[in-house]
């Protein structure tokens, strides 16, 4: 039986390969631009190449250490962010609370207040 398929993602040609992952090379580079891929696991739908916004955000997640994995059977990943807002409000969440980034990143809702007391502030817009 082959191994199985995982992808593969270069963020600067915003493209997504699926290979096998084998430990003979633990480096794959990028064919178009020859950088190297980031490992983003099996369970991996990439955003379409005109999303900027869904990339941002998928950098977001790789570079804090967010891989897709399946959580079981057939249930794909858990929770992710889509959005650069939902990101921005998580990374506050940990900052405020103290929970590691990872964590707060992979949260489906945001608790507020923060578990120490604080509130977080709202910022009124100009009419």
């Amino acid at each position: 039986m082959p191994p199985a398929k995982s992808s593969w993602v270069c963020l600067p040609c915003r493209a997504s390969y699926k290979q096998p992952r084998d430990a003979r090379h633990p480096e794959r580079r990028c064919p178009r631009c020859a950088e190297p891929l980031i490992h983003a696991g099996p369970a991996f739908a990439p955003p379409p190449r005109r999303d900027t916004e869904g990339w941002r955000t998928l950098s977001l997640l790789l570079h804090a250490g967010i891989r897709f994995f399946p959580m079981g059977c057939s249930c794909g990943p858990g929770y992710r962010p889509r959005t650069t807002a939902e990101v921005r409000e998580r990374m506050a969440y940990a900052r405020e609370s103290g929970e590691p980034l990872a964590r707060a990143l992979v949260r489906a809702e945001v608790p507020w207040p923060a578990p120490n007391g604080k509130r977080r502030a709202r910022r009124r817009r100009p009419r």
